[in-house]
């Protein structure tokens, strides 16, 4: 599918903020005064931010509150209710650290609320049948794992942090190993499409359009197996093992924010190649697959 830049910077920035509020919602001490000030600020920058750029996806912005109506049959009402929820909760819950009042229950309810908003958006993409590659239960386990190893980061958990950046990693090898089976694993083809398998393989003699359309745009994206290949490893080094790395050195504190920076890009690799990798069934009708 199309690779947009709002939606990898959306899905990006919004679970670094979300991932950070989880931590600060189960930390048993919970940083006050100014300090709480300064953490929830990032946070909250991150996940607002995330939201103010999947607003460029839309095109008409004027209906975004539609979305809110939606929660019935829609994960990405929930995601927008889930957001708001985890959003309130956690700013009363910052308010009273920023006088120096521990609610614990409070912060481990706006923790609940942040992973669920994680998982909700990931849904968006896990419900869809028509990308096999998404169509898994690890895509929703990749968005919680990577949120809770960028929020670890953030938040200063070293221990935390490299084990979640060890697993996060590993899981993402995995997630990329599996992937590119799903397709074929799903049985998926032209003759199944169409119902004319039972004598031979059909195949189109003539594309359905002359020129591009938003089917084309926006469903059929295709990228070179070697270029997928190099941009793997890319990500993997940047968003897992460097930062593993620079978190073992001595006074691994003072190397947290590059670790964080190699962190963060790596995972925008990451997310291109999600967006970029996912094969829309509909490629099969345009002789894209």
């Amino acid at each position: 599918m199309h690779p947009a830049r709002s939606i990898i910077l959306f899905t990006t920035l919004s679970g670094l903020g979300f991932g950070l509020l989880v931590w600060l919602g189960i930390d048993p001490t919970p940083p006050t005064g100014w300090v709480a000030f300064v953490f929830f600020a990032i946070a909250y920058a991150l996940a607002l931010g995330g939201l103010a750029a999947s607003s460029f996806h839309l095109h008409h912005r004027e209906r975004a509150l539609k979305a809110f109506s939606q929660w019935r049959t829609s994960w990405l009402s929930r995601e927008a209710w889930g957001a708001a929820a985890s959003l309130s909760v956690t700013g009363l819950y910052a308010l009273l650290l920023l006088f120096g009042i521990a609610v614990p229950p409070l912060g481990w309810l706006g923790a609940a609320l942040a992973l669920a908003t994680v998982g909700a958006t990931a849904m968006i993409y896990a419900q869809l049948k028509t990308v096999p590659r998404w169509h898994h239960w690890s895509t929703p386990a990749l968005f919680l794992a990577l949120a809770l190893t960028g929020g670890a980061l953030l938040s200063g958990r070293v221990i935390a942090a490299s084990a979640m950046l060890a697993l996060s990693g590993a899981l993402q090898l995995w997630v990329w190993w599996d992937g590119d089976k799903r397709f074929a694993r799903s049985g998926t083809t032209l003759a199944t499409a169409t119902g004319l398998g039972g004598s031979g393989t059909p195949r189109a003699l003539f594309p359905p359009h002359t020129g591009s359309n938003y089917l084309l745009d926006e469903m059929v994206y295709v990228v070179g197996r070697r270029h997928a290949r190099k941009l793997r490893v890319i990500a993997l080094l940047l968003m897992s093992l460097l930062p593993l790395g620079l978190l073992q050195l001595p006074h691994p504190h003072l190397f947290g924010l590059l670790a964080l920076v190699s962190h963060a890009t790596g995972v925008l690799v990451s997310r291109w190649l999600f967006f970029a990798e996912a094969e829309h069934v509909v490629g099969l009708y345009y002789g894209r697959r």
